[in-house]
């Protein structure tokens, strides 16, 4: 008996997470499929490191968003997937973290199922929970939370989302995780604080999630509302928050170098180093 089922036919689709950076974090099946696909189309978040595992005929295409930034919409996406199965290729979507976790994998699924083209979608390790793990914040942990809540800060059309019910949130949300939140940081503090959330209330904010280059940084919502400069952290950025946050500076295992996480100062706008021992 087999392992596991790898048939990636000619004429079909995988839409496949490739995780939310360390390209250790691939599965067996998403390292499968780039080695076997005979055309990539990958996003703008993906290390792509992970494309150098494609066979040398593969074609690689970028197709990747960036805020502000000229890019190719959904339904243009959509349609090379098409054209290109109906090629009778093996068609790689290669997305990074879950491509069913605001990755808009549900949206390419349903157009290739209206199309009639095969497909297989293959989860990935989300950022909202890998780069948690990465920075040595527990997603749950006994005491202190039996939920957590994931949101965008951006909706479909890159607006600020009317749907979030803030007030539910902050008051019932124990941990609460926020995707592509740097941007828009000062208006998620704001909300939550005005909406019955501690103003005290530990956030961690969570640069380049699981790369190298991670960085973390710890302060609470008031002082960010107050303090931030966003310039001294880059994006991607995830912003977590909740009690689970203090643990960060005691688990945090993944940095080779010590500085990489730091305290936002009461009223300045830098930021203090904090120092293992």
């Amino acid at each position: 008996m087999q392992l596991f089922d790898f048939n990636f036919y000619r004429g079909s689709v995988w839409i496949v997470g490739a995780g939310p950076g360390d390209p250790g974090l691939l599965s067996l099946l998403a390292y499968k499929s780039i080695k076997k696909a005979d055309v990539i189309f990958y996003d703008a978040l993906l290390n792509e490191q992970i494309l150098s595992l494609a066979k040398s005929s593969s074609q690689i295409i970028y197709v990747g968003k960036r805020g502000n930034k000229k890019s190719i919409n959904q339904l243009e996406i959509n349609k090379l997937l098409i054209n290109e199965a109906k090629k009778n290729k093996r068609v790689l979507r290669l997305k990074g973290g879950d491509p069913f976790i605001f990755g808009r994998g549900g949206e390419e699924a349903l157009s290739l199922k209206l199309n009639k083209i095969p497909y297989k979608i293959v989860p990935g390790a989300t950022v909202g929970i890998a780069g948690l793990a990465y920075a040595g914040i527990p997603a749950t942990h006994r005491g202190f939370n039996t939920s957590i809540t994931f949101i965008s800060a951006y909706g479909a059309g890159g607006e600020k989302p009317e749907t979030i019910d803030w007030t539910s949130f902050s008051k019932t949300s124990q941990l609460i995780v926020i995707y592509m939140g740097l941007e828009r940081i000062n208006w998620v503090c704001s909300e939550l604080i005005k909406r019955g959330r501690d103003k005290n209330e530990n956030i961690a904010i969570i640069s380049n999630a699981t790369k190298q280059n991670q960085k973390i940084l710890i302060s609470t919502l008031s002082n960010c509302l107050k303090n931030f400069d966003k310039n001294i952290i880059d994006s991607p950025a995830l912003l977590v928050i909740g009690k689970n946050v203090l643990l960060s500076p005691i688990l945090n295992w993944y940095s080779t170098n010590k500085r990489n996480i730091s305290f936002l100062k009461e009223n300045k706008k830098d930021h203090e180093q904090y120092n293992f021992v």
